[in-house]
């Protein structure tokens, strides 16, 4: 009980403290260090803020050099228009900026910076050194700050037409701060995300970024279609546009274009999304809304679409001076926008055909006919007959779907083909649907069910639509199937028993595939090589954006190597 009362009289000492503190103003170190916090945030926020100062600039060529991530050295190199001698103690002030004069320029600001914060808030977290020289000076002048202890100290320098920033041994006087950066690994994904995203952004700027001396990205100006491919394939990796559908529509003074990937090549991860509003790499609730509802009907839950956008609109109807980092932005008509993007994406992704996604759909001539093994054969013209037997996807990968009360002998089963030039009969296959259920005896070929109880689960096939769907009728009406989800359920009900057994066995190829990816996808392959080799791959980095195949899992022998890992 004293513990208690001791306690309590040390709260209201404190509270009585607390109360009594007078209202001073903070050190401008304290107070720049406090701001850095919302800027400065790890050295990929660092590499942000550098970048967009030198494609505000003019820059046509940036060279960044990392060691440790950023931590220990990020230097930032640019061919752009450079700061002269007076201006450069004020480069390094805060709310200083060459890019806003008044409010009406901050209403239409076009330029990745404006608030005059980035140089003052980094000098206050590290040792900071800028060198610049402009294209009418005889000389170039540098100035250096080192955790806002003293005023910068300026001097002259030898240095070429541009700007050079260096920023060392970032967060030396925070320690709290860089306790909580991550590995040097994870550091370094984060800053290199930002460069190809600024890469992205700006066709028209050379990008070399190199890391503890090894050049990790060297992307030349794209000014033409074919080197703008180029580049979103470097950095998206090769197979996305191949994958992708490009766009472009402008109405109503919004203009979009890009290109999204189709929703055969989503990704388990949002992790290939890129959007710019007038050339700004954003991340917005609206946008992001607007896409799922636009995919929302053609891709399957837990999925994320890719895509690489670009819209383009009358700078007075956004605000970019929402959030801190500039990552949000706000439109004036929010409804406008996202029914635009919407309509656009999902028009887009309306007038892709079946084939696009699944390799190829033929025409089927479809008969409804009762289940038995002597159902009939494959005609001229391609007919789909009804037999005990799995539908085949359009592959020739077998499929079935499994559905909760049912017997295996009265379930109904497809086969089909592509077109043949003759007829020719269709040998049975073991249909997966039945490994679902206790074996029953089968229905006669000639009996129909005189029951609601005898009818199968998912009842009888009526028609194939569009080679991707089976329509069957059962006791409670029509019935839809997807024969590619279907498919995917199956395979995953035994990959998932396989598992749990004995474990995947592997398939070795007779001759190993390569696959292109991009350099963090071949980076994080390495990393979980063990992980691929329980579910039954085999692996090997054959070059910094190459991957070899050499085995695959046994159960998936029938699948594509190269569509299995991507």
């Amino acid at each position: 009980m004293t513990d208690l009362l001791l306690d309590g009289t040390e709260a209201d000492n404190a509270q009585t403290v607390l109360n009594a503190a007078r209202i001073e103003l903070l050190s401008p170190r304290l107070a720049n260090q406090i701001a850095a916090g919302e800027v400065v945030e790890r050295p990929a926020s660092v590499i942000k803020e550098l970048l967009e100062n030198s494609l505000d600039s003019g820059a046509r060529r940036i060279d960044v050099d990392v060691e440790q991530a950023g931590i220990k050295l990020l230097k930032v190199r640019d061919d752009g228009g450079g700061i002269s001698s007076d201006d450069l103690p004020l480069a390094l002030a805060r709310h200083a900026t060459s890019k806003i004069r008044d409010l009406e320029d901050l209403e239409r600001v076009m330029s990745l910076g404006f608030r005059g914060e980035a140089l003052a808030s980094i000098s206050s977290v590290a040792r900071l050194t800028l060198t610049s020289r402009t294209r009418d000076a005889d000389q170039a002048w540098q100035g250096e700050t080192e955790g806002r202890d003293m005023a910068p100290r300026v001097q002259p320098a030898a240095h070429p037409v541009g700007t050079s920033v260096e920023v060392r041994d970032l967060f030396f006087n925070t320690p709290a701060r860089r306790k909580f950066l991550k590995a040097e690994k994870t550091e370094f994904d984060h800053l290199q995300e930002v460069i190809k995203r600024m890469a992205l952004a700006r066709f028209d700027v050379a990008f070399h970024l190199r890391h503890n001396g090894k050049t990790v990205l060297s992307l030349h100006e794209a000014h033409d279609d074919t080197s703008r491919a180029r580049r979103v394939s470097a950095i998206c990796g090769p197979g996305f546009l191949e994958q992708a559908l490009p766009i472009e529509i402008e109405r109503n003074g919004l203009h979009l274009w890009g290109w999204v990937g189709l929703p055969t090549f989503s990704r388990s991860q949002a992790d290939l999304q890129y959007f710019f509003v007038n050339g700004r790499a954003v991340r917005d609730k609206l946008v992001a809304h607007a896409v799922r509802q636009a995919y929302r009907d053609v891709l399957f839950n837990g999925r994320h679409p890719t895509f690489v956008l670009f819209f383009e609109v009358d700078p007075a109807a956004v605000d970019v001076n929402v959030h801190p980092t500039k990552h949000e932005v706000r439109f004036r008509d929010g409804r406008m926008v996202h029914d635009f993007l919407y309509g656009t994406l999902h028009r887009a992704l309306g007038d892709v055909r079946p084939e696009n996604q699944l390799g190829g759909s033929v025409p089927v001539a479809v008969e409804p006919r009762p289940t038995g093994p002597e159902a009939g054969e494959f005609g001229p013209q391609g007919e789909m007959r009804l037999a005990n037997n799995v539908l085949e996807h359009p592959q020739g990968e077998p499929f079935a779907r499994p559905a909760a009360g049912g017997g295996a002998g009265s379930g109904y089963q497809y086969q089909y083909t592509p077109r043949p030039t003759s007829g020719v009969p269709v040998a049975e296959a073991q249909s997966a649907y039945r490994e679902f259920f206790a074996p029953l005896p089968s229905t006669a070929p000639s009996s129909l069910p005189e029951s609601p109880g005898d009818i199968p689960p998912l009842g009888y096939a009526l028609a194939q639509l569009k080679g991707i769907y089976i329509l069957a009728e059962n006791a409670h009406g029509l019935v839809l199937v997807d024969m590619h989800a279907a498919h995917e359920r199956i395979m995953y009900e035994r990959l998932k028993i396989a598992m749990a057994n004995e474990g995947l066995s592997g398939q070795p190829l007779l001759v190993p595939e390569s696959l292109a990816v991009s350099q963090r996808e071949a980076d994080c392959a390495e990393e979980h090589i063990a992980t691929f080799q329980r579910l039954g791959f085999e692996l090997q980095r054959l070059g910094p954006e190459t991957l070899a195949i050499r085995q695959i899992p046994a159960l998936l022998k029938q699948a594509e190597a190269n569509r299995l890992v991507s």
